[in-house]
């Protein structure tokens, strides 16, 4: 199977893991020549946060990919792509962390989704959910788990 598009899902727990997660999809995309789609999923709230520290004005028309590109998690991961030559697009999605990084693998028509995490108990799974497992399950693709330091 060929890779056209990779998805690399990115939220506001990914900073510590950021440069495991750039290079975990750049060993991905650059054999295959991939386009990686920086995706990063702001919660509501989170991204309201994010509006006011990085001083959009919250009266103008603000659009989820600028915020996304400003972020200093994009970024980070832009410069190493950038260093090692990988085609990138950045995408903002605003919504649930699991469910709209499933809706954007779906709308970019992903062919594999690269997401971070941390090990957690199997009680912790299941109190507090996590979003990379909800993405292992229901993702139209396969998956790359990327997981950080604990």
């Amino acid at each position: 199977m060929t890779l056209e598009t990779i998805l690399l899902a990115v939220g506001p727990g990914d900073a510590d893991r950021a440069d495991e997660l750039a290079a975990t999809v750049v060993e991905v995309a650059r054999p295959a020549a991939a386009t990686v789609v920086l995706g990063h999923v702001f919660t509501r709230e989170e991204y309201d946060q994010v509006l006011d520290r990085l001083d959009f004005d919250p009266d103008g028309e603000v659009d989820p990919d600028d915020v996304a590109t400003r972020h200093a998690t994009i970024r980070d991961i832009r410069a190493v792509l950038e260093e090692h030559g990988v085609d990138y697009e950045v995408r903002g999605a605003v919504g649930d962390h699991g469910t709209t990084i499933v809706d954007l693998a779906e709308s970019v028509g992903a062919e594999r989704v690269v997401v971070g995490g941390r090990r957690r108990s199997p009680t912790g799974k299941a109190v507090f959910g996590s979003t990379a497992q909800e993405v292992l399950l229901s993702a139209p693709c396969p998956v790359t788990f990327v997981r950080g330091e604990d």
